[in-house]
């Protein structure tokens, strides 16, 4: 049976639920998502869905990870892919490699937003807007099986300004273009897509809406998101989290309970009948959902053979849950096994259907597979994680062509470059092209240091000041669970020239004494550093009641390159803002040829100035103000 029709005559004794991942960036990571999909598979979602980064950046992950999800749990599953920005071959390619994977289930996005008009920007006419990929693919006689999904918005377009009611007639296009179902952006305002689903079918749309719920796993990613996707957030909603926006484990919980009465609200008062799971790659809160609704069956696969065994074995029938004696008999009468947790589990019925991890990823940090990476506290994060890496919904830009334009101007020199993130930490500027969202009240703590690498032409782009057993609810740099304790090594990272790489090299090698770990690398991949291949530098760990050591933030050579590949990748996209023969596209390209992206970690958290002393050595003098 087709997906489509799967959705459509669904009768189950529960809704279904789809689940969302998003491919990692680095080879570990993508390993451990494999195996978290593994035991989230076992909950029985109808399908799994794999986004599609804009453009087409994460193209072969995102085929690669649809396929062995395919392949290796046979769950329906849903590649999305996004048509803007896209040449046809590429669109041509991607649902070729498709096919040959099994995969026959598309959700058709538009994605990346329209840089403009101008001729110099590399996209195709023919697919501009989502109702475009899914008539192109209605229209190709060897996609005829294919199921295809869309998207739509309850809260409204974040760069339409258009009404709603021409927004739901653009949803009616692509419907009548031939699309089977409807999975909708993220939101937490009920009463508001109530509202918006009466509208929808009013327009005489019928195909199933599935609406998208993401349980709220940080107040951070909560206000970054919402305000990326133009999320409409209730009043009380938010004045619930401010209030314990430093407790994240408080966060969460709550992000859990407000899923759980959403998706109540919905199944009973609208006319669905499953809901899709933004999962941000992280389990637990997922799965606390799934089972405060109820939704978990309790080992369905080892009950049915194990008391059609016993009415065999003992020659009388045993309804519901076996006993352990019942289990025993089995086992000892027969070829059937099941291993001593299981049946303590089936004794029990009390565990869900989660089934035991056969690694532990993180070991030494957290060592639960369902919760080690439950804590992210930074833009690294380990680069073992599932969840590695900064996914935007459904390939989305941070921003748009014209928004870029009007807030970085048009730099032709240097200098210009200089004073962008110079007014970036005077907070004049709410965004630099590496920087989506306004200064952090943290890098307030080093700002007259960060000042002053800029200005001497060192392009800061992250850093964080050292932090020595802070309370985990500080309002600052807190994380993590209440009544802990947090740490920090001091890091920063920049753009420089070669010869300032040199210096730096040169005085890690004289004057770091082993305090000192350095990556250095340009666009060509070239790698220079001090770090062991194995090297790991936990630079954020935390402390907690009941928990072993959270390291939440990892610098090593996985995660320095895969943040570098990302960001020379950001001076092209900025630089591609521009006509070629500009000077500002000149001017942008040159930096990303001859530049070097350089992380520097200090380990003597005991010492806060330790890390800018150390540099401004390299220009022959230190910093001794306080």
């Amino acid at each position: 049976m087709k997906l489509s029709e799967k959705i459509a005559s669904y009768k189950g004794d529960r809704p279904f639920f789809t689940l969302e991942f998003f491919p990692p960036k680095t080879d570990q990571g993508f390993e451990n998502l494999v195996a978290r999909i593994g035991r989230l598979s076992s909950l029985h979602p109808l399908a799994i869905s794999i986004t599609w980064g804009a453009g087409g950046s994460t193209s072969e992950r995102s085929l690669d990870l649809s396929g062995l999800v395919q392949e290796e749990y046979g769950i329906e599953t849903i590649m999305h892919l996004t048509c803007t920005n896209m040449e046809k071959g590429s669109i041509d390619a991607a649902l070729k490699s498709a096919k040959e994977r099994g995969i026959t289930n598309i959700l058709a996005l538009r994605g990346d937003p329209p840089r403009g008009d101008e001729s110099w920007i590399p996209t195709d006419v023919r697919f501009q807007h989502g109702v475009d990929l899914v008539s192109y693919i209605r229209e190709q006689p060897e996609y005829a099986d294919f199921t295809i999904g869309v998207a739509a918005y309850p809260d409204g377009h974040t760069e339409s300004d258009e009404s709603e009611e021409h927004q739901i007639g653009h949803l009616k296009q692509k419907i009548d273009a031939g699309a089977d179902y409807i999975i909708t952006q993220l939101f937490y305002d009920v009463d508001g897509f109530l509202r918006w689903e009466k509208k929808v079918r009013a327009k005489g749309i019928t195909v199933p809406i599935i609406p998208g719920i993401m349980p709220i796993q940080t107040y951070a990613t909560f206000m970054r998101l919402t305000k990326l996707c133009g999320t409409r957030v209730p009043g009380n909603l938010m004045s619930d989290l401010v209030e314990i926006r430093h407790d994240d484990q408080k966060v969460k919980d709550y992000g859990v309970k407000l899923a759980i009465e959403m998706i109540r609200r919905l199944t009973t008062e609208a006319d669905i009948s499953g809901v899709h799971f933004s999962t941000l790659n992280l389990e637990k809160s997922v799965q606390r959902v799934i089972d405060g609704l109820g939704w978990i069956e309790r080992f369905p696969s080892v009950l049915k053979p194990v008391n059609k065994l016993i009415a065999e074995v003992s020659g009388t029938s045993t309804p519901g849950t076996p006993t352990a004696a019942q289990i025993g008999l089995v086992q000892r009468q027969s070829q059937f096994t099941i291993s001593p947790h299981t049946a303590a589990g089936v004794a029990a019925s009390q565990l869900t259907a989660i089934p035991p991890r056969e690694t532990e990823p993180g070991k030494g940090e957290l060592n639960n597979a369902a919760t080690w990476d439950d804590f992210p506290n930074g833009r690294f994060g380990d680069f073992k994680s599932p969840a590695y890496g900064d996914p935007n919904p459904w390939g989305a830009s941070t921003i748009s062509r014209n928004q870029a334009l009007a807030q970085w101007g048009n730099p032709r020199t240097e200098e210009d470059i200089s004073r962008l993130f110079i007014r970036y930490l005077h907070s004049k500027l709410a965004t630099t092209p590496f920087s989506p969202v306004p200064l952090s009240p943290e890098s307030l703590v080093i700002i007259r240091h960060l000042e002053r690498l800029t200005e001497r032409g060192w392009w800061t782009v992250g850093s964080q000041p050292a932090i020595d057993g802070a309370d985990s609810s500080d309002e600052v740099v807190g994380w993590g669970p209440k009544g802990g304790y947090v740490y920090q090594k001091s890091f920063v990272e920049f753009f420089v020239e070669k010869e300032d790489v040199d210096r730096i090299e040169k005085r890690v090698q004289e004057q770091g004494q082993g305090w000192v770990n350095y990556f250095a690398a340009n666009l060509e991949g070239d790698l220079r550093t001090n770090v062991t291949d194995d090297g790991r530098n936990a630079v954020t760990w935390g402390v907690f009641p009941g928990q072993e050591v959270a390291q939440s933030t990892i610098i090593e050579k996985e995660s320095f390159l895969a943040w570098k590949e990302e960001a020379f990748g950001i001076w092209a996209e900025w630089a591609s803002y521009y006509s070629p023969d500009s000077d500002e596209r000149k001017l942008l390209d040159n930096i990303r040829q001859k530049r070097w992206l350089v992380s520097v970690i200090h380990h003597d958290f005991k010492k806060p100035e330790a890390l800018w002393s150390f540099l401004y050595g390299i220009w022959g003098h230190t910093e001794h103000r306080q």
